[in-house]
């Protein structure tokens, strides 16, 4: 066989196999998605997630955990949108900025207590919480009382979760999964945050 003839027959083969596992995924529901790892990239995922379904008329919420005090471009345009998108940006800065539990923990809390009500809304087809892997690493949050309100959620509804150190019955319950690894990054080469990068 030519090679132009060993690509062609590898390539019907790998069609074929995928025309299989989509004929055979016939269930729809609402996916649990987990964002995690050390790499840049999480929160840059979700918010393309976000733009896709708003890019099909659907209705999206976004609770940033923990970012409270950092201005954002996405933030901006994604508000600019009208109804379509709920955003709330809450807590007061990173943990390593704020140094109190106490009140990061008072801080996650509320955060969470109006993440339950988009969960429970099926107006909204994606929900969207931000940095919540951290919250859940720290206990700010009960992971159990989290589990639960996952599992009630409206069936067709998504939820897609970010941030560091994902907890392993977290990662169980999601749907689909995605580690970022951090390869190279600027910054530990004194390269500052840019525009349109990082913010």
């Amino acid at each position: 066989m030519t090679a132009p003839d060993e690509h062609k027959a590898r390539m019907q083969r790998l069609k074929a196999s995928v025309d299989r596992r989509i004929a055979a995924a016939q269930e729809e529901r609402g996916v649990l998605i987990v964002y995690t790892g050390a790499g840049k990239g999480k929160t840059t995922a979700a918010l393309g997630m976000a733009l896709r379904c708003i890019g099909h008329e659907m209705n999206v919420a976004i609770v940033q955990f923990i970012k409270g005090a950092i201005d954002t471009a996405e933030e901006r345009v994604l508000k600019s949108l009208g109804d379509q998108v709920a955003f709330l940006r809450m807590g007061e800065g990173y943990t390593w900025e704020t140094q109190d539990r106490d009140r990061d923990q008072r801080m996650a809390q509320e955060a969470w207590a109006q993440a339950t009500r988009f969960l429970s809304d099926p107006a909204y087809a994606m929900v969207i919480l931000d940095e919540f892997n951290l919250v859940l690493h720290y206990g700010y949050v009960e992971l159990d009382d989290v589990l639960a309100v996952l599992k009630r959620r409206p069936p067709f509804q998504h939820v897609v979760i970010t941030g560091r150190s994902a907890k392993p019955q977290l990662i169980e319950a999601a749907d689909l999964v995605t580690e970022m690894a951090q390869v190279k990054h600027p910054f530990r080469k004194g390269v500052k945050a840019q525009k349109g990068v990082e913010f």
